[in-house]
């Protein structure tokens, strides 16, 4: 038997986990079903503006040849000009590292930060890759609670209790995945503070900064941590500019550089490694940005739509007997909490999986973002009404069904 090296013994993706599977089973079987597991524009008919598919086009001649291993240097121009509209003066391009993704620039980082034994603290939920790229390393995942009543904003006092002396780096995700929650400026600058107490590395992922939507606004983690908390931002094209699959992703580090130096040098070592990254999607960057602040919902959300989706979607949720759902304030996903009493669920992998074989539509399960309840499950926002209208109907008659 050739078996799997024992580091990957607490790494899950569940998104794309085993009940991807059975939904690829059933699809083999001849079964339509709705996949409402992944954040994917283009499935759902969400294009990129054609400018930027043509920028990508005419940079197919130049991505013959490797790249600078930290990306492109006009497209790590564009990264720094976008967050010296809303961080600081001080950003350069030298600060920016482009990557496939943000899921890569994860992996990366933590292991030029992360020794063995060593605690970061990690939103529940949260993208799973943050817990399982601490795993990974040999880091410890130490987890603390979002406030679903305080509109899924984390409690400040839970986040300082569970700092220890083996604490290397504070994990914040605004706006949220899965919650979408968007935080309040209280909330960001009381986790800054933390990390600043603590001489800890903030490490902020932003990825749906633009995904905003209301009244809600965000708050860069990297302007309220200032000049003396290392804040390292993790963003990308692939949600707001809808190019999932052009795998542009960028990580900017502030702060206190001076005293950053090694670990920046370790991020170069590990991008040095891996050569560069797709040189084909960092043409995308360049022409994305070029609006920088003036970027408007008409370019984000034209006609409000994913807006209304997630409004849509989160009262349809909520009117459902023994559901209840905080409605998003940005992203792309609801994050609904069920009555385990009144559904008699044990397992909520378990329930999502006889979802899928009965009604043959795939959510997530909230354990999968490490939610330590069998309680929740995510929702994806993204079809059109019709379809949103039919899922969540199908939903409530399943759930319907468990509850007689």
């Amino acid at each position: 038997m050739y078996k799997q090296s024992h580091r990957l013994r607490d790494v899950r993706y569940d998104v794309r986990g085993p009940i991807l599977t059975e939904a690829m089973r059933l699809e083999a079987d001849g079964h339509d079903v709705l996949r409402l597991n992944l954040g994917n524009m283009r499935p759902f008919g969400l294009e990129a503006r054609p400018e930027i598919v043509d920028a990508v086009a005419a940079g197919l001649n130049r991505a013959q040849a490797y790249s600078d291993s930290r990306g492109i240097p006009e497209a790590r121009e564009a990264v720094a000009a976008h967050y010296r509209k809303h961080v600081g003066d001080t950003v350069s391009a030298d600060d920016v590292f482009l990557g496939n993704g943000v899921s890569e620039l994860i992996t990366l980082t933590l292991q030029a930060l992360v020794n063995p034994g060593d605690e970061i603290l990690v939103p529940a939920p949260d993208y799973p890759t943050w817990t399982g790229a601490v795993n990974l390393t040999g880091g410890v995942p130490v987890h603390y609670l979002a406030d679903e009543s305080n509109g899924w904003n984390p409690s400040v006092e839970d986040i300082e209790s569970k700092v220890t002396p083996r604490t290397t780096a504070l994990v914040m995700i605004n706006p949220n995945n899965p919650t979408g929650a968007v935080y309040s400026e209280e909330t960001v600058r009381g986790i800054a503070d933390v990390a600043r107490r603590h001489g800890l590395v903030l490490l902020s992922d932003e990825i749906y900064e633009d995904l905003v939507f209301d009244d809600a606004r965000h708050h860069h983690a990297a302007r309220t941590a200032g000049d003396d908390v290392l804040c390292l931002t993790f963003g990308g094209l692939s949600k707001s500019y809808r190019v999932c699959g052009y795998r542009a992703g960028w990580v900017v580090a502030t702060g206190p550089l001076d005293r950053a130096g090694d670990l920046l040098e370790g991020i170069t070592l590990l991008s040095n490694m891996r050569v560069c990254p797709n040189v084909v999607g960092q043409h995308a960057i360049p022409v994305a940005l070029a609006q920088g602040s003036t970027l408007g919902s008409d370019v984000i959300d034209p006609g409000g739509a994913l807006a209304r989706k997630l409004k849509r979607t989160s009262a349809a949720l909520n009117a459902i007997p023994g559901v209840s759902c905080v409605p998003p304030r940005g992203a792309l996903y609801c994050f609904p909490r069920l009555d385990t009493d009144m559904f008699g669920i044990d397992s909520d992998e378990a329930l999502v999986l006889d979802l899928l074989r009965t009604e043959h539509v795939l959510v997530t399960h909230g354990t999968g973002f490490n939610w330590p309840e069998p309680d929740h499950f995510r929702i994806v926002c993204l079809p059109d009404d019709d379809v949103l209208d039919w899922a969540v109907e199908s939903i409530a008659a399943y759930l319907d069904r468990r509850r007689r």
